[in-house]
């Protein structure tokens, strides 16, 4: 069960890195509110699909082996589930793709690093995580390649480089942290499915409003819509129900300090794909990332 949470959580920084990276490329298209908007529905669609198939129960049941669920969502974690729409899929996509919009997607990925210093402290001071001696070693690898990678060997300190944009991200991962610690209160539930669908539908049908209200264009080249449903249905459809059986296995600390790879793998993307700058010593700091996750996979439970 630890391997899966453990390769869940990688999984899901694979998927988020990639998911970044491209948005960049859309960008170019579509407002980010409705790029936003356009991604978090189409997953939507794609889960309740799902939810409403009889994939579903197949797919639950290896997602709940050995592990202990439950039925029924009472209207306090309905209340939960509204927050974590709110943050993670309203506030925080929209701030990350204002921010991305202006900074490079390689910077916007390094920087969303802060979301592990966010996830630590508030998975120790409010869901009370273990945190063994070993772990904060990992801690320490992971934040140190991090910092380095955020902020080019501690050479741009000041966030010179579009300073706005910068700081939506930095926000973004803000909120993304607050959804991962309230995620915890819903990860024991059997149909993480249905829970998922429903958090997108919320957050996108906000942005989508408000996409409205603001008269944005919809518009978007046909030879760009299958990028736009590669990011839907494989990087946010897939990505997002594993995000919960993750933290059910391993926990929110756990799992969000995993995440930071997502900026590694997200890197690398935009240097493939975008032709953005990587340099050895951003991916040696990643290696030291990796090494952070492998002494938190076999620390101290």
């Amino acid at each position: 069960m630890k391997t899966w949470g453990y390769l869940s959580a990688l999984t899901v920084a694979l998927l988020f890195g990639v998911w970044f990276s491209l948005d960049k490329t859309l960008l170019g298209y579509l407002h980010p509110f409705v790029l936003a908007a356009s991604t978090y529905l189409i997953a939507s669609a794609y889960l309740f699909l799902i939810n409403f198939s009889p994939l579903k129960d197949k797919i639950l049941n290896v997602i709940n082996k050995k592990s202990d669920v439950e039925d029924f969502i009472t209207r306090k974690e309905y209340f939960i589930l509204f927050l974590t729409a709110l943050f993670g899929s309203f506030l925080a996509p929209a701030l990350y793709l204002s921010g991305l919009f202006r900074i490079t997607a390689v910077n916007a990925a390094l920087l969303a690093n802060a979301e592990i210093l966010f996830i630590i402290i508030l998975g120790i001071l409010f869901l009370k995580e273990h945190i063994g001696k070993k772990d904060v070693l990992g801690f320490i690898f992971i934040l140190i390649g991090a910092i380095f990678l955020s902020t080019n060997n501690l050479q741009n300190l000041s966030f010179n480089q579009s300073l706005f944009g910068s700081l939506l991200v930095v926000s973004a991962s803000f909120f993304w942290s607050m959804d991962t610690i309230l995620s915890k209160y819903l990860s024991h539930k059997r149909n993480i499915i249905f829970i998922t669908a429903l958090k997108c539908a919320m957050g996108g049908s906000i942005l989508l409003l408000i996409s409205l209200i603001m008269g944005l264009d919809f518009s978007l080249p046909l030879d760009k819509l299958p990028l736009l449903l590669f990011i839907g249905l494989v990087c946010l459809s897939f990505s997002l129900p594993l995000i919960y059986y993750a933290i059910r296995i391993i926990g929110s600390t756990r799992t969000g300090s995993i995440f930071a790879l997502s900026s590694l793998f997200g890197a690398i993307t935009a240097y493939i794909v975008l032709g953005e700058p990587l340099t050895l010593s951003q991916l040696s700091f990643g290696v030291l990332m990796i090494a952070g996750v492998y002494i938190l996979y076999t620390g101290e439970e």
